[in-house]
């Protein structure tokens, strides 16, 4: 019996062509980031589960592949968010007094798919600003995630903008007011992740704070919503409608220096769970998920001794392959019959090569291109020529 030999459910593997496509889309976005002044990290895959769990909420718990240290005895974690790698590099690896710029690009691994047709196994680009509370750190994250999409070809997006601070304040005074019951705060953030108006009212009962959490999944849309926002908020505590002011003005600033399409969700949710200022998420007609989402994580490195601003955003660049031309011309350089047109050809081939050009040599006289090549070098009236195939 022949082996078959297979991946596990939900994990894919790229190959050539695609591989290749993929590697180059990393250098671009990391190029991006470079010039935008970012230092670049490299985190390990797997750490001491508590430090990647750091700020986090369940549903990362749930997401993060869990074995135990046959050195130590302490649970290790496969790392499926690299944020929390990030602050734990702020507040101890690299440890500034100042604004710190960090970006980076690696894979994560999920326990399980986020969707039937995404895979466990993911390439995530991101970067974060510490130390720099004004809103100017999060216009920037966001102009620069907005290039970084560009470099993929998304080159039309829909920006969707929200601020965690509204519904965390809204809980807080529902908590308080004995409207929500502790051991239903995960459930009622699951309900407003999905905008089920009905999961939402059966949590928090029938009061003017219920009402108002009840009606956040309906206040998405043009910028203009945030006045329908203003009028529906109206008696909410103080803080919350200063947090929604927050939002108006981030929409503002975003709008006068990114160049996108703005929609506001005053119920958006995104990340896992460790935000608690502005958020924002990126969306496109051709695609079904978030292509890159992020926003402000005040505080979390409290965990690891640094509480600092905090602010960044990350994408998976396996969601942004969405073309296989991205090595340009291959080029075939068939060895050559007469051994006098030798040593011509290999400084063809160098400064070929030394131009960016990918040659591939043949090794027999016999040998045809392989698949991928659209071109060859050939020797053509005396002198040699890169001809297509």
């Amino acid at each position: 019996m022949k082996t078959h030999w297979r991946l596990p459910k939900g994990v894919d593997e790229l190959l050539p062509p695609r591989a290749w496509d993929l590697e180059l889309l990393r250098r671009r976005v990391l190029d991006v980031f470079d010039r935008w002044g970012f230092d670049y990290i490299d985190p390990p895959l797997i750490e001491y589960l508590d430090a990647l769990l750091v700020g986090s909420g369940e549903d990362l718990d749930l997401q993060t592949l869990k074995v135990v240290d046959q050195i130590s005895g302490r649970q290790l974690g496969v790392r499926a968010d690299m944020t929390s790698q990030a602050v734990r590099v702020d507040a101890h690896s690299v440890a500034v007094d100042g604004v710190q710029r960090l970006c980076y690009a690696g894979p994560v691994v999920f326990a399980n798919p986020a969707s039937p047709q995404t895979s466990r196994v993911q390439l995530k680009a991101g970067a974060e600003i510490f130390g720099a509370p004004s809103i100017d750190a999060d216009v920037e994250v966001v102009g620069m995630m907005l290039e970084a999409l560009g470099v993929a070809q998304i080159n039309t997006p829909v920006l969707l903008l929200g601020h965690m601070g509204i519904y965390r304040q809204l809980v807080a005074e529902l908590l308080k007011n004995g409207d929500l019951d502790p051991e239903h705060q995960a459930q009622l953030f699951n309900s407003v992740q999905r905008k089920a108006e009905s999961d939402i009212r059966d949590l928090v009962g029938v009061t003017a704070l219920s009402d108002m959490m009840v009606a956040l999944p309906t206040l998405m849309g043009q910028p203009d919503i945030l006045s329908k926002a203003r009028q529906v908020l109206a008696g909410a505590p103080p803080i919350v409608l200063r947090k929604l002011d927050e939002l108006a003005l981030f929409a503002e600033r975003v709008s006068a220096h990114c160049a996108a399409e703005i929609r506001i969700d005053v119920a958006e949710l995104s990340g896992y769970g460790y935000h608690n200022g502005a958020v924002f998420a990126v969306y496109h007609p051709e695609h079904g998920r978030a292509l890159a989402q992020g926003g402000r994580y005040d505080g979390v490195g409290e965990a690891f001794g640094r509480a600092r601003a905090a602010t960044g955003f990350d994408m998976n660049l396996k969601q942004l392959l969405v073309s296989s031309n991205g090595q340009g011309k291959v080029i075939f350089a068939p060895l050559p019959a007469q051994q006098e047109l030798h040593a011509a050809q290999r400084q063809q081939v160098e400064a070929l090569r030394a131009s960016g050009s990918r040659v591939v040599n043949g090794l027999s006289e016999d040998e045809f291109a392989p698949s991928g090549c659209s071109h060859q070098l050939s020797y053509v009236d005396g002198q040699w020529q890169v001809v297509q195939i």
